[in-house]
């Protein structure tokens, strides 16, 4: 029996994905085991977005099979709602609703979806934006916060949940330089307290720290991938040295 904390929690399979007879994912295979980081890096364009918004069927497949938790996504009599549940997601933009408070923009879902009490899930949503060192921004709307501490009040939103896997696409692409850093140490923070992670980024420093293993994409293809050590300081493919070329100047 494998080790529980080497049994997958996702696992890709085949996945092809094409937009009007055009192929933008091609045979990929990615498998995550539970508590590990794993980075997407590639140009833009290259798929990382598609292949995270698959993984949670935001975008149909064409083919190929996912599984989180050994629960098949694309099954039919899957319940892709609960399951969405357990695949947390957070985008490039926040995505508050902007006539929310923070905590109401946390407690949302937990009202609506998981049906919890009104009080429950502001004790819920209250724990996990002091998590992300927003304590004092609890009854803050958007519009009072900047960008970094809105990204983390949808990063609250998420853990809110209690995923098993988080999906992260460019959390940081639209946030001023100086407040990358305050979301990279929750993500940091995340990957320290065993959170699953797939994070799409082009923070190449932060990917060589932090992460277990980085995947390459480029032209919706998996070109390389493999420890940060090895991806960055020794890649195999001139694809690869090509583009870590580019953006290391």
């Amino acid at each position: 029996m494998i080790p529980t904390e080497a049994q997958p929690i996702l696992e890709v399979q085949a996945l092809h994905k094409s937009f009007d007879g055009t192929p933008v994912l091609q045979d990929i295979q990615l498998t995550v085991n539970k508590g590990e980081l794993v980075f997407l890096i590639g140009p833009s364009g290259s798929g990382k977005s598609t292949l995270l918004r698959c993984c949670n069927r935001l975008e149909e497949p064409t083919q190929g099979a996912i599984r989180v938790d050994g629960v098949d996504l694309m099954a039919r009599d899957t319940d892709l709602n609960l399951m969405r549940q357990r695949i947390g997601m957070v985008f490039q933009q926040f995505n508050l609703y902007p006539h929310m408070t923070a905590e109401e923009n946390v407690m949302l879902a937990l009202r609506h979806v998981q049906k919890k009490s009104k009080e429950e899930a502001r004790d819920i949503a209250h724990r996990e934006l002091r998590r992300m060192g927003l304590g004092e921004r609890l009854t803050h709307y958007p519009a009072q916060l900047s960008g970094g501490q809105q990204q983390r009040v949808a990063i609250a939103r998420t853990l809110a949940l209690g995923p098993l896997v988080m999906l992260m696409d460019e959390p940081t692409s639209a946030l001023d330089p100086e407040l990358v850093g305050s979301v990279l140490a929750v993500v940091r923070d995340l990957r320290d307290a065993g959170m699953t992670m797939v994070i799409a980024s082009h923070e190449m420093r932060f990917a060589r720290d932090a992460a277990d293993r980085v995947m390459f994409l480029d032209g919706g293809v998996v070109v390389e991938q493999g420890p940060p050590e090895a991806v960055f300081g020794n890649p195999r493919e001139e694809r690869t040295q090509r583009f870590l070329r580019t953006v290391e100047r």
